[in-house]
């Protein structure tokens, strides 16, 4: 499975922005989907996950409430829209796939990898 996350740019406090991740290969649907984001100076952390099917999720407290993470597997597509941004969520925003198809927390236990995408939050 290759991914490619998009959707990232510079946003003001408050404001909203919608990620994406391609996915190619044919099994797209069979696996768990991550994403998460790495702040300058600090490690990456786990933001959110869906299930195979998009009938599970589940977030970071930080986000929960503000963020939705959404599934289109006839697509294959994923996407984390998220709203009411605050200057900490900027970071480069990496998403993953997992072959159990669960919702994963651990980033050791994510099998693939996109480039990631640059959020940015102004004050």
């Amino acid at each position: 499975v290759q991914l490619q996350a998009s959707g990232g740019g510079l946003v003001q406090a408050g404001g909203s922005l919608r990620l994406s991740c391609a996915a190619s290969g044919r099994t797209f649907s069979n696996y768990g989907m991550g994403w998460f984001r790495q702040a300058p100076g600090k490690e990456r952390e786990f933001v959110a996950a869906i299930n195979w099917s998009g009938g599970s999720t589940y977030y970071a407290d930080s986000v929960k409430g503000r963020f939705t993470f959404s599934r289109d597997n006839a697509k294959n597509m994923v996407y984390l829209q998220m709203n009411s941004l605050k200057p900490e969520d900027t970071a480069v925003y990496y998403c993953a796939a997992v072959r159990s198809g669960k919702i994963v927390v651990g980033r050791g236990n994510y099998d693939y990898w996109g480039q990631g995408t640059r959020v940015t939050v102004s004050s």
